[in-house]
């Protein structure tokens, strides 16, 4: 299945010369591209919305810096999902293990980068819809530190965690973009040490203990911690109750009005919005202070290690409770990066033919740039 959008391949000519003079790069649909009406993975979506009247402005960036746009790729519906299965367009194909999911919702900017098709590509990130696919097809992926990437243009889905991010086959790559989308974002040092997330190593070896031993072989020196203090349920609960009413602010006037056809999996997602309690949502945004400063003290003084997902792969044919699992984990390991800001590198260490192996790194807030450079040294064979 097709990377890209239903239709004629969209391509739009560089605007300037700069640092990525020649690159082609694809862009999510959910980011503005002029001329085009942003689909949102979605047919309703697409067909109540009239185009771009203007570039996103990472879109401007990067076509300024003297790449050219080659095609918008396939999204989950409106972001709301992690396996990269869309029931309108298809699920793209994973290039490198064309057996599993390519993994969501960046699910097509994934795939295109993986196969080859472009040099990088967009997405974006809200509870690891960057970080999920390049695991999955085994890409260095960013999740930056909030805001610092512009989300002008883009569709929003939860403002309060939503960020623009992007894959790359090589650390290089990864860096180069970087400098160009956060070129005027605030800059910041990353500390020599390191700590393991003990809580997301453990989620790891309970359904791949092989795996886990690897990563943590894999990782850099540093003693265990415990990010979520013994309570990961909390943390999940907090991500998802103030998740969940910014989809309402943002996306719950348009549900309304126009009943719109979604997969079974996204519907009921989404229904869930029905159900939320404007109490215990204002006690969960209380609390997220509370969980986003923990998470910033520990990133302030050593690096975060983590592998990416809970699990290498997820098929093709999963079993729903072991995709309900997932979901669940993944969201939950997530949430760190997402409740504090943090930037997120994630670095396909290792793979083979069965799976690949990704671990991630989380860094003091501004520290985007720092953080990459930090992790291609740890990894320069890969880079």
């Amino acid at each position: 299945m097709s990377a890209f959008v239903p239709g004629p391949r969209l391509r739009v000519a560089a605007t300037g010369s700069g640092p990525l003079d020649g690159l082609r790069f694809a862009v999510k649909d959910l980011i503005d591209v002029a001329g085009v009406t942003t689909g949102g993975g979605n047919p309703d979506w697409l067909a109540t919305h009239a185009s771009a009247g203007r570039h996103a402005r990472c879109v401007a960036q990067l076509l300024a810096a003297g790449a050219s746009v080659d095609g918008k790729t396939i999204t989950d519906e409106l972001a709301y999902s992690l396996e990269g299965v869309n029931a309108h367009y298809g699920t793209p194909l994973n290039p490198r293990w064309p057996h599993a999911l390519p993994g969501g919702s960046s699910s097509g900017s994934a795939a295109a980068v993986a196969g080859g098709e472009v040099d990088f590509a967009l997405g974006t990130d809200t509870g690891g819809s960057v970080r999920v696919p390049a695991a999955f097809c085994g890409l260095w992926g960013m999740r930056p530190s909030h805001d610092d990437a512009a989300l002008d243009g883009v569709l929003r889905f939860a403002p309060c965690f939503d960020t623009v991010g992007w894959f790359a086959r090589s650390g290089e790559m990864l860096a180069r973009v970087a400098n160009v989308l956060l070129a005027d974002a605030p800059a910041a040092d990353v500390p020599n040490s390191f700590v393991l997330f003990k809580e997301a190593f453990d989620a790891r070896a309970a359904t791949e203990p092989d795996d886990a031993r690897r990563l943590r072989e894999l990782s850099p020196a540093g003693n265990d911690i415990e990010v979520f203090a013994g309570d990961p349920a909390r943390w999940l609960h907090v991500y998802q109750q103030l998740q969940d009413d910014d989809i309402r602010a943002a996306l719950g006037a348009w549900i309304d009005a126009t009943s719109p056809r979604f997969g079974a999996d996204i519907a009921a997602r989404f229904a869930r919005l029905k159900s939320l309690d404007d109490a215990e949502v204002a006690r969960c945004r209380a609390l997220r202070e509370t969980l986003a400063e923990r998470a910033q003290s520990i990133a302030h003084d050593a690096l975060i290690v983590l592998p990416t997902t809970p699990r290498a792969l997820l098929a093709k044919d999963e079993a729903p409770q072991r995709l309900d699992a997932f979901y669940r984990d993944a969201l939950t390991m997530d949430s760190v990066a997402a409740m504090a800001g943090l930037p997120q590198v994630t670095v396909p260490v290792l793979s083979d033919a069965s799976r690949p192996l990704a671990l991630s790194f989380i860094g003091p807030r501004h520290s985007d740039r720092a953080l990459i450079a930090r992790v291609r040294e740890l990894f320069p064979h890969l880079s």
